[in-house]
């Protein structure tokens, strides 16, 4: 973050997280993306500028490759909360795809990573929503799965039928053994028609286009807190 913002000597130290925190509670956290991809941009043109070398040309390769590949060590998932579903969905149009300026690559591994927290934290309902259309789309490629899934509902909607016909709570052993019954059945019941691989595929496509989408999406303004007098 220092390469973001000059040091000032009559300032505190403070530590990145820190700012970073105060820089989300006040509604401008964005502007660390904004300086940072401005400062990219500036060095990247003077160097251009002074020599186009194949040198510079591959160690530009270089630094785009290693801050790519640090997506493999980002951890989306590490600033998220329950708090984040409860909210309100943000508009799909205007925040969440946004225009085409919206989107640029990040200029380090620190940008990637703060992007990534952040808009998963921001678009937490938005991925939710688009993984539960993944998986539907899974299960209407795959019927077999769909079946199984259908089949392993019924099951437990027949055992609490059954359970709360012939009181079976006044029997918890007998209850207790064909609970593990039902369960098994349902086990082998998914694992025969498929429905793990379709979560699977489901997971994956839903990981890999929330990774991508808040690793190039830049963080866009929030709504600032109202200033009390």
């Amino acid at each position: 973050m220092g390469k973001v913002f000059a040091s000032n000597p009559l300032s505190l130290n403070v530590t990145d997280p820190a700012f970073e925190s105060w820089l989300r509670d006040s509604g401008y956290l964005e502007s660390l993306d904004t300086a940072t991809t401005t400062s990219a941009t500036a060095v990247t043109t003077a160097s251009t500028k002074e020599t186009a070398t194949a040198t510079t040309i591959t160690h530009s390769l270089l630094h785009y490759l290693y801050t790519f590949i640090s997506l493999l060590t980002a951890n989306p998932f590490a600033k998220l909360t329950t708090d984040d579903f409860s909210a309100n969905t943000p508009s799909w149009t205007r925040e969440f795809i946004g225009a085409l300026g919206s989107y640029s690559f990040p200029s380090s591994p620190h940008t990637l990573k703060l992007r990534v927290h952040e808009n998963v934290k921001r678009y937490a309902r938005n991925y939710a929503s688009l993984f539960i259309l993944f998986f539907a789309c899974s299960l209407y490629q795959m019927p077999l799965a769909l079946v199984g899934l259908i089949s392993s509902l019924a099951l437990w909607d027949f055992f609490k039928f059954c359970s709360d016909k012939w009181n079976w709570d006044r029997h918890p052993v007998i209850r207790q053994v064909l609970v593990r019954i039902a369960q098994c059945a349902t086990l082998v019941v998914l694992m025969l028609l498929n429905v793990q691989m379709t979560l699977f595929c489901a997971l994956a496509i839903g990981y890999v286009v929330m990774i991508l989408h808040a690793a190039f999406r830049k963080l866009s303004a929030s709504k600032h807190p109202s200033r009390i007098r």
